[in-house]
């Protein structure tokens, strides 16, 4: 059984900084790319940042500069340092592992609000 749990969220003014952490459990971390997403009320789930088993990175345009993805393989975390937040990356925030280009998981997601 594979469970991905996130925890960081929080309610911040524009401006500030958060830092998610995705723990994951099983053995499924050291073969997975990982990748945040987020999904605002009524509307789609949406891809945010991402990191491949060999640490390559990748990010959406919309957190681009402001956001940082990192993964700790042996603690079998990865992390989404957010800064100068906006009130539209008010969001759920959700960790996905890809294990083996095949096997997809999701966490239950953490709520990030951005509100002065």
């Amino acid at each position: 059984q594979v469970h991905l749990v996130e925890s960081g969220g929080g309610s911040v003014q524009p401006g500030g900084s958060l830092r998610l952490s995705c723990a994951a459990s099983g053995s499924i971390f050291s073969d997975s790319n990982m990748g945040w997403f987020r999904q605002a009320p009524g509307k789609q789930r949406e891809f945010v940042a991402g990191i491949t088993t060999g640490g390559t990175t990748n990010y959406a345009d919309s957190v681009k500069g402001r956001c940082t993805i990192s993964r700790d393989n042996a603690k079998n975390s990865v992390y989404l340092q957010m800064n100068s937040l906006k009130p539209e990356d008010t969001a759920v925030y959700y960790c996905r592992a890809v294990s083996r280009g095949i096997y997809v998981y999701w966490g239950q997601g953490t709520q990030v609000t951005v509100s002065s």
